[in-house]
């Protein structure tokens, strides 16, 4: 039996799991339990115990806790749940495959047990066959197990697999290289773990509101046109495209909600992935979560009232302080700290009138091809208000789209502006 020590990194990270809405009708055709191909020897891996694990042991897995109650991986060989299904329904039904429970249907699952941890899976998988010929492959991933990064390495390595051809890259599992010092020492202020800003009661109402989703395409020539709003002669900084998106996505939110005439606080949550910042860095291949967050906090006046190039540069500069030091800093207070569920998480850290954009311009989505070719499109199944994701198109034609989530009086308003350059 194997067991997996969590960083604090991967402990901070709720799961994340679909839920209600309309539907449409799915046969189940079988559902399995895949277990690996062989016997897992019994070994006990926890911090400096960690070790190499072989790829096919670190998927059959629950969460567990450590004599001192510390929430781990237990890899007890007992399977993924694997279920078959087909339905009448064609993709096209699907549109653009927004989040809805439709989309949540071709994800399996279970009920959670809060008191006993052990009894809830980590990943769940369901292939589905529509009556027009399409297939779906939905990945139910706890948060715990990995950031985007590790989980697009689990599905590629698994495409490879399913090809017939063997893994070149396997994963890195020693988990314990992101603990905080012994004497945890942090020497910054770390203002992505302090509480977020919350509505201004004198200007608007914290009611909760109806919400909506848009996925909304940028071509290379609009990119291309904002880039020059933020461009400096004077200046040898280069910015890339994700802080001048992000930079206009974040202003047109804050005017769609109608803060630029107010003194209403918002934080911008910003995921960056440590791997490469780290020093010495990770290697790329490294399973966990290795996601940190920059975040800029600006009153939306002085946000809507400085320049485009000024809000591109609040977003350059939070992300170019994310150096090691920064970084270990985190870990440190992280470590700290001691319980990270006392740190605002989830739902509540992207909520209007704050904001969380996530790039997934970098991951290789398109890569994964278990036989029948490139597959045509990936969605979140799950959207917060508040949220948004920069993904690559599949036409690989330097465009870009952004699945946002956003109270419903606040998309039609946000739409234009995000087409007004």
């Amino acid at each position: 039996m194997h067991k997996h020590w969590l960083s604090n990194m991967d402990a901070q990270f709720p799961s994340n799991f679909p839920g209600g809405g309309d539907t449409m009708k799915i046969n189940t055709r079988e559902s399995i339990i895949v277990r690996p191909n062989q016997d897992i020897p019994q070994q006990r891996l926890w911090l400096s115990n960690m070790d190499l694990l072989h790829p096919r042991y670190y998927l059959p897995t629950v969460l567990a806790r450590d004599e001192n109650g510390r929430i781990e991986i237990n890899c007890n060989g007992e399977g993924v749940m694997l279920v078959v299904a087909d339905t009448d329904s064609t993709t096209e039904e699907l549109g653009e495959f927004m989040t809805s429970m439709k989309l949540r249907q071709l994800i399996p699952t279970v009920d959670t047990n809060l008191e006993d941890i052990s009894r809830n899976p980590l990943l769940l998988l369901q292939v589905t066959s529509f009556k027009c010929g399409g297939v779906c492959l939905g990945v139910g991933w706890h948060h715990t197990l990995a950031d985007g990064t590790g989980a697009l390495h689990f599905i590629n390595s698994w495409a490879t697999l399913a090809r017939g051809l063997s893994i070149t890259i396997p994963p890195f599992l020693d988990q314990t290289i992101l603990r905080g010092r012994v004497a945890p020492k942090p020497i910054f202020h770390h203002v992505e773990f302090d509480p977020p800003p919350t509505i201004n009661t004198d200007h608007l109402t914290k009611n909760t509101k109806p919400q909506y989703l848009a996925n909304l395409k940028i071509t290379l020539e609009q990119i291309n046109s904002l880039k020059a709003k933020a461009s400096n002669v004077e200046s040898e900084t280069k910015y890339t495209t994700y802080e001048i998106l992000t930079a206009h996505i974040w202003r047109s939110v804050s005017k769609a909600r109608n803060f630029q005439n107010n003194d209403q606080k918002n934080k911008l949550r910003i995921s960056v992935d440590g791997r490469s910042r780290l020093n010495p860095p990770l290697q790329s291949s490294y399973f966990g979560n290795v996601i940190f967050t920059a975040s800029p906090v600006a009153l939306s006046c002085d946000l809507l009232s400085e320049s485009f190039r000024c809000t591109v540069e609040r977003i350059h500069r939070d992300i170019k302080k994310m150096d090691d030091e920064y970084l270990r800093s985190a870990l440190d207070y992280l470590e700290e700290v001691g319980d990270v569920n006392s740190i605002p998480r989830g739902s509540i850290t992207c909520a209007c009138p704050n904001l969380n954009i996530v790039s997934w311009m970098q991951l290789p989505f398109y890569k994964a091809d278990f036989g029948w070719g490139a597959p045509l499109l990936l969605r979140p199944a799950t959207m917060l208000e508040g949220r948004g994701y920069i993904h690559p198109n599949p036409a690989n034609d330097g465009s870009f789209s952004l699945a946002i989530c956003l109270e419903t009086d606040h998309m039609e308003s946000f739409r234009k502006l995000f087409y007004d350059f």
